[in-house]
């Protein structure tokens, strides 16, 4: 039962994010659990004015994979909040495609934390980051979840 939940959040999760900023920037999910995330992105698209890897579109794929991890954690039914996300830059990418991997830190019932380790092709580290997300049992704001029609079967 358990597995059929994972895959139905990732399969919500991939859906909802075809036409998104995710499906923009080419990001992909490789494998996905509540432990472990992980994910490619291309640096073509994704650069700043001196063709290199744009700093915020690290922190895209950093919160994407920390979020979709800690949906996992938290379960059909929850909604997760991103709370807080920062990031060291730690050398350019230029080409090809960078590979994030995110972790579980902690994963409680309100509060999950993720630490992001983005590489390029050859294996560098090109960032760090870390992600908190609040999880809620319902929509904040009154609004509705648009992975509920998704999730439910």
């Amino acid at each position: 039962m358990e597995q059929d939940s994972t895959q139905q959040i990732i399969a919500a999760f991939r859906k909802l994010n075809q036409e998104s900023l995710v499906g923009r920037m080419g990001i992909m999910i490789s494998d996905a659990s509540a432990e472990r995330v992980t994910g490619t992105m291309p640096v073509a698209g994704n650069t700043q004015p001196y063709g290199l890897l744009h700093g915020g579109a690290s922190c895209v794929l950093a919160e994407t994979l920390g979020s979709l991890g800690a949906a996992l954690h938290a379960g059909p039914g929850r909604v997760t909040i991103g709370l807080d996300i920062s990031a060291t830059h730690h050398r350019a990418a230029a080409d090809g495609e960078v590979t994030g991997v995110a972790t579980r830190l902690h994963g409680g019932r309100t509060i999950t934390s993720y630490e992001i380790v983005i590489s390029d092709e050859q294996g560098r580290r090109v960032c760090t980051s870390r992600l908190t997300c609040l999880i809620r049992d319902g929509v904040p704001g009154g609004g509705q979840d648009p992975a509920a029609g998704l999730l439910t079967g």
